[in-house]
């Protein structure tokens, strides 16, 4: 398997799994490729053609033609300058490092984090929130993460990587749908009565009952294990939090109970003022477990994965 194909095979496995649904993908593919469309020739320079086949601004090949072939990788949930300097260490011992996969992302794919963002407005609506609503709120915070970006070094990692030419990826959306699919799904079909039962299911997971034993497992955060689950919604994929005005609407909506992998202050707050329970289930938890369905569906045996940076290989 080529870079590429790897890259290719992710992004195609994380349109599958959005819970969106694959049309509302192909309606912003098609809306994307008519802005580009109609894009004077001066403009077209600065346009980031990726967007055309790839809806998540924050997956990218970072580093690399794309015709390298792949024998081991070197995954973590953070791929930063350390990790690079970690894999050049482990070549030079005589380990074979054929790419670099980081979740979190780096360079012009942490850049753009806040444009996947919008994909949230869509998820909520399908949770009850009137869409013009779920629009209005989030455009709000899109822009309030685009402005805390815009002063980050983001190339670090990436000129390391490209200094030491290793190739690097990063995956963060299209595995955050797995595990946000994975959850919604599992929850809608063991209808789970109790906030207990919840955390039960979280358990029964591999990389939730490891985390648990470190002490970065699911925990109840508002609400008790006794009270009623209700309706679950699990809010895990679109960038990073979304706007913490939608908690009413989501209330309104019906949703009883949020299953997130964090959630700040001002977050809890504003959920606790609108009488909703929310379980943590862990962040770097929750991002294994969509790392590891997205490698299962792409990686056979022939692939070799090294762990570091807080992933674990899991397979199912």
């Amino acid at each position: 398997m080529t870079l590429a194909e790897f890259y290719e095979k992710a992004v195609a496995t994380g349109i599958s799994n959005d819970p969106r649904g694959k049309d509302a993908v192909d309606k912003e593919l098609a809306s994307v490729r008519k802005t580009f469309g109609e894009l004077k020739d001066k403009d077209r320079e600065f346009f980031d053609e990726e967007r055309l086949r790839n809806p998540y601004s924050d997956t990218r090949i970072l580093h690399g033609r794309g015709d390298e072939e792949i024998e081991t990788i070197l995954a973590g949930i953070d791929i930063e300058v350390g990790e690079v300097l970690l894999a050049d260490r482990l070549r030079s011992r005589g380990r074979t490092v054929s790419m670099l996969l980081s979740h979190h992302p780096e360079g012009r794919a942490y850049a753009h984090l806040y444009d996947v963002m919008r994909m949230q407005s869509d998820v909520l609506h399908r949770f009850g929130v009137p869409i013009n609503i779920a629009e209005d709120l989030m455009e709000g915070r899109i822009k309030e993460v685009e402005r805390r970006l815009m002063p980050v070094n983001h190339t670090r990692a990436v000129d390391a990587a490209r200094l030491l030419d290793i190739p690097f990826m990063c995956l963060h959306t299209p595995a955050d749908n797995m595990v946000a699919t994975y959850l919604q799904r599992l929850f809608d079909e063991k209808k789970p009565y109790r906030i207990e039962d919840v955390i039960e299911l979280l358990l029964d997971i591999p990389e939730y009952r490891s985390a648990r034993k470190i002490g970065a497992g699911p925990k109840v955060l508002i609400g008790s294990e006794k009270r009623k689950a209700g309706k679950v919604f699990v809010d895990m994929t679109g960038g990073t939090e979304g706007a913490k005005n939608i908690f009413g609407s989501l209330t309104a909506g019906g949703v009883s109970t949020i299953v997130a992998m964090h959630l700040s202050e001002d977050h809890r707050k504003e959920a606790e003022k609108n009488h909703l329970n929310v379980v943590i289930a862990g962040h770097i938890a929750s991002d294994n477990v969509g790392v590891n369905l997205l490698l299962d569906s792409i990686l056979d045996d022939s692939v070799e994965v090294i762990e570091c940076s807080g992933f674990r290989r899991v397979r199912r």
